[in-house]
């Protein structure tokens, strides 16, 4: 199967089929000239994005010219990091000033997920290319809206889900679809942590260091809370899309890309809030269930506060199973639950970044691992199974596009309200 776009839906039809046309800005005389020639980048958001800044700055010719965080105290931090290592780079507090500069070629967002397509969008307008981490979107519309920006701009967007390019993973992968396990048809994954509770927040004023009127951007403003920044914002809806996003999204690509499968027709959900009683909107205890045409299905399995180990992810065939863990290590089992074979790797973390390089270079986003509409529909299967949480309805989708068919409950939460003045624009 491939993914591709519908002019009309933006989400049909073949994958990237203006390819070839694909010039932006710089990236044209990169495309034309050596692939040895200087790539630019600006890293926003430096949580994730200091170590992105770091394997980016360790690219052949790869230049880190800007790091960016809303929190000046970060901003300084990521700036040494690099520093430390011999790089010279330019801590800033508003990305948008990087994507002023002729020089960059790509941004690449590490923000929190309120964030990613926002930045993507822009950074796709003003003619760069764009590395945005998982999930792609903080909701259904806005994957839509990265895609079509993406095809409108000629621009070259990755997703950070850094298996697709785990060596490992790809050599089972094809030795699954090459018929290794028989007809593969269910998938199940997991995550868990011991994360502890989040308390009950207090009203408190702005550190100084901070300018949360930019980290809030395109969200709706509510005052400054002592138990959101910087990491909590995934347990509340205003930002983030909890555990099912923040880790879940890993898991599930991997499931969807498997499969081989591309927007699910039915989604149930059951969990909830289970562990602590404090501010924490989102479940952490969360199973998620998918059903795909042609007789597949998959399931995520979630728990926030308790680790008790399972499979990462888990393929089941009519002659076998393969199961690859959170390392990008895979193991494949015959009919007798037997291993019968194996591939040892790693998470692809470095070989994700080279391909992005790599396809700005060339000027050819088929040659992405993750383009950004096959992460826009692994991404959806996240949200979608918010929204059953949220709803708690079972949610009937459109197997050409992924959109809730006969519930315009759920189908409210396909978007969400923008601060005025910051609704993304293709």
């Amino acid at each position: 199967m491939t993914d591709g776009l519908n002019r009309r839906q933006f989400l049909d039809g073949a994958a990237v089929t203006a390819a070839a046309g694909y010039v932006v800005s710089r990236g044209a005389a990169l495309a034309q000239d050596s692939p040895n020639d200087k790539v630019v980048v600006g890293v926003m958001g430096l949580s994730r994005g200091k170590s992105l800044a770091q394997r980016f700055s360790q690219q052949p010719n790869v230049e880190v010219k800007y790091v960016c965080d809303v929190d000046s105290d970060r901003a300084a931090a990521g700036a040494k990091v690099l520093e430390d290592a011999g790089k010279t780079t330019k801590p800033i507090g508003d990305f948008r000033k990087m994507l002023d500069d002729p020089e960059l070629d790509a941004l690449v967002c590490a923000a929190p997920n309120h964030w990613h397509a926002p930045a993507t969008i822009l950074a796709c307008s003003a003619g760069k290319h764009c590395y945005v981490e998982k999930p792609c979107s903080h909701n259904a519309n806005e994957g839509e809206l990265m895609v079509e920006a993406a095809r409108k701009n000629k621009s070259i967007v990755q997703m950070g889900t850094q298996r697709r390019s785990s060596t490992s993973i790809q050599a089972a992968m094809q030795f699954m679809w090459d018929g290794g396990i028989g007809r593969v048809y269910h998938s199940t994954s997991w995550y868990g942590n011991v994360r502890g509770t989040i308390n009950k927040g207090k009203p408190a004023p702005v550190p100084g260091h901070l300018d949360y009127d930019l980290w809030q951007g395109p969200a709706p403003r509510v005052p400054y809370y002592d138990n959101r920044i910087h990491y909590n914002w995934h347990w509340f809806w205003q930002w983030g899309n909890g555990e099912l996003g923040n880790n879940g999204i890993h898991a599930l690509d991997l499931c969807r890309w498997g499969l081989q499968v591309e927007y699910p027709i039915r989604v149930v959900s059951a969990g909830g809030r289970y562990r602590f009683d404090d501010d924490q909107q989102t479940p952490d205890t969360h199973n998620v269930a998918f059903e795909f045409e042609g007789g597949k299905s998959a399931t995520w399995d979630g728990l926030s506060c308790n680790r008790h180990s399972n499979d990462f992810v888990t393929f089941y065939g009519e002659t076998g199973s393969l199961v690859v863990d959170g390392g990008g290590n895979c193991r494949v089992y015959d009919e007798k639950d037997k291993v019968s074979k194996e591939f040892k790797g790693n998470q692809g973390d470095v070989e994700h970044i080279t391909n992005f390089v790599a396809a700005i270079r060339s000027n050819d986003p088929k040659s992405l691992n993750q383009e950004i509409l096959s992460g826009h529909k692994s991404t959806l299967l996240c949200h979608l199974g918010n929204i059953a949480h949220r709803t708690g309805r079972t949610l009937n989708c459109s197997s050409e596009n992924g959109r809730i068919m006969g519930d315009e409950k759920a189908m409210a939460q396909w978007a969400r309200e923008y601060e005025p003045g910051w609704e993304p624009q293709v």
